[in-house]
């Protein structure tokens, strides 16, 4: 199942993997190398309106992102931002967080915020191409593992 949050950040084709109720996409403007989106499939607009399932399933979900991108961004600390101000579905906005800068398909992503808060305001903007590659390649690390 997926819902209009999916859609706006480009599901399906920066889909990273799926678990029984979040699917894991490529955020296509990365703050940081990495970013990713975790929506939740069922059709609530608020964290408390999740079932329980869901938020066992979190659990599952949140371990595979960090494991994954532990393995390809090497990130120092990881950030979940739920902001749900334009995008009314549950979902959370992951942000992997280090020094210095990650390159990757031709690209350098700076942690402009480190060691503050985000700067969402400053990405790498990745067209929908570029984005379903970066999916390509975390996936293939999610499912090895």
């Amino acid at each position: 199942m997926t819902n209009p949050t999916a859609e706006t950040f480009g599901y399906p084709r920066t889909l990273v993997a799926e678990t029984a109720s979040w699917l894991i996409l490529v955020r296509p403007k990365q703050p940081t190398f990495g970013s990713l989106v975790l929506v939740c499939k069922e059709s609530v607009e608020a964290f408390s309106q999740l079932s329980p399932a869901a938020f066992v399933d979190l659990k599952t979900a949140t371990e595979g992102v960090e494991r994954t991108l532990g393995k390809v961004v090497a990130y120092e600390k990881i950030n979940y931002l739920m902001l749900m101000m334009v995008d009314k579905d549950v979902h959370f906005h992951v942000i992997p967080r280090y020094a210095g800068t990650r390159e990757h398909d031709g690209r350098v992503y700076a942690d402009a915020g480190w060691p503050a808060v985000p700067a969402l305001g400053s990405t790498v903007d990745l067209d929908l191409d570029a984005a379903e590659r970066l999916a390509q390649t975390l996936a293939q690390v999610w499912s090895a593992a």
